[in-house]
């Protein structure tokens, strides 16, 4: 087991899987967009996740779907620092943001974000974002991504060099490794034969860092369900975090927040003993 401490919370891993419940405050989510818009609505939801066991909740203000519509940094913060001011104030839980633009994160981790959650691993820009996290040193997770879905070389080559690169902007800026998760990036950059493979091999990943899984109503998953739209996907994405514990998982990023919860109290028992 293992304790970060981040402001004033910490995040005890290895000892059970830990949620991380989303909440979209966007209109164009490809699984809930729109649900969560309102401010009323969004934080009620994350507290009903809470209740049913989210140890963090991940707040997005932008969706980064495929075939997305960037919208502006001041938009994303329009959306998110309402959101997080009040979740900071009502709830006993570590508030994530989902951004990879420095000027949401540093606006975010003012407002007593505890997590900076970038699906860009700190490469989208000439590193502002890096800055900011060594600066605040929040807990970090630095995500897989590329535009394209060729790979030149295996994957998990490929996904170590990306890694190395976001280890050295780490190291630059002064930001804890102690603090660090790697994502995967399933879904990103990666078509269903490569996210398949990722899953079958995330173990040759585990040295690197702790592990942070979002497969959460991908559209793999429903391909492999039959084409289902992505709320009824909750079955299958179960099974990749399940199956993907014991391969250095130690967070799942999910919608469905009291399925996973039940499914979790039984396969950490068995895996984790």
């Amino acid at each position: 087991m293992k304790i970060i401490k981040t402001k004033d919370k910490q995040l005890e891993i290895g000892k059970r899987t830990l949620i991380m419940g989303i909440l979209n405050i966007t209109p164009d989510s490809f699984s809930d967009g729109g649900d969560y818009y309102d401010i009323d609505k969004a934080i009620n939801h994350a507290k009903k996740m809470i209740r049913d066991g989210a140890d963090i909740i991940d707040v997005g203000g932008m969706s980064t779907r495929p075939g997305h519509e960037e919208i502006s940094v001041e938009e994303e913060i329009n959306r998110v620092l309402p959101v997080v001011k009040r979740l900071v104030k009502e709830v006993d839980c570590l508030i994530s943001v989902d951004t990879y633009r420095w000027e949401v994160a540093l606006e975010v981790l003012k407002a007593g974000a505890h997590i900076i959650n970038d699906v860009w691993g700190l490469q989208y820009d000439n590193g502002e974002m890096a800055k900011i996290v060594g600066e605040y040193k929040p807990i970090l997770v630095v995500m897989h991504n590329q535009n394209s879905k060729e790979y030149k070389e295996d994957i998990m080559l490929s996904m170590r060099k990306f890694f190395e690169k976001s280890f050295m902007l780490i190291d630059n800026n002064n930001i804890p490794r102690e603090n660090v998760f790697i994502d995967p990036g399933i879904g990103f950059g990666k078509d269903i034969t490569l996210n398949l493979e990722v899953l079958r091999r995330l173990g040759e990943l585990k040295d690197i860092a702790p592990i942070l899984l979002g497969t959460s109503r991908k559209r793999f998953i429903g391909t492999l369900l039959g084409d289902v739209p992505p709320k009824e996907r909750c079955e299958g994405t179960i099974s990749t975090n399940i199956l993907s514990i014991d391969k250095g998982v130690e967070i799942i990023r999910v919608h469905d927040v009291l399925e996973h919860k039940k499914a979790l109290l039984v396969a950490d028992k068995i895996i984790r003993g």
